[in-house]
């Protein structure tokens, strides 16, 4: 056996030491950054700037809501859709085609409320809608907001968004949203309503 000078031992011990030191550092915690705060994404209003001072509460309701939820800003292309609304309900909410006042449920054959929602799947919507956003579908409040959200009005939504066009224009996408109806009293209709507005 073969004994170690003690200077040779002391320096092997302290280089073995220093050795199993390099592979035993201490375990840290990995830093986790905190998540920024969420941000707020804006809800876009529109500022109305057609108004109509002889028209019925729930006209003016219908033509403020227009406004404030979409980009339509055309006097022509508000003047039709109003018109048409007059032709289908005269903005009588919870009217079933025929004439009956009756709420959303009771209406069980035509059309029903603001444009006479009357295919299946698009009556059908309107209570789906109102049930999952807390709307009644039998008011102009609920019909309202169905009616600004609904597909098929947002599929020809862009032409009314556009500028320049005649009423008797804007009665062609008219009649793709409401499935029927270019001429007669709704014309006429849209352009009372045309001379009724003022700008503000």
């Amino acid at each position: 056996m073969r004994i170690l000078p003690m200077a040779t031992a002391v320096m092997a011990g302290a280089l073995g030491a220093l050795a199993t030191a390099q592979f035993l550092v201490p375990y840290q915690k990995p830093v986790v950054g905190t998540a920024p705060p969420p941000v707020k994404i804006p809800v876009v209003v529109y500022e109305p700037r057609w108004n109509c001072p002889s028209c019925t509460p729930e006209e003016k309701y219908v033509l403020k809501e227009l406004q404030e939820h979409t980009k339509i800003s055309d006097r022509n292309a508000l003047a039709t859709i109003m018109g048409n609304i007059k032709q289908e309900s005269n903005f009588v909410a919870n009217i079933c085609e025929g004439g009956a006042r009756v709420p959303y449920s009771q209406c069980t054959r035509g059309g029903y409320g603001l444009i006479q929602w009357t295919s299946l799947g698009r009556y059908n919507n309107l209570g789906k809608f109102c049930n999952n956003f807390g709307c009644d579908p039998s008011t102009l409040e609920g019909q309202t907001r169905y009616m600004i959200n609904e597909s098929v009005f947002q599929r020809y939504l862009p032409e009314f968004e556009g500028r320049g066009k005649t009423i008797h224009q804007y009665m062609v996408p008219a009649y793709y949203w409401l499935g029927w109806g270019i001429k007669g009293y709704r014309e006429l209709y849209a352009n009372e309503y045309y001379k009724k507005f003022s700008f503000s």
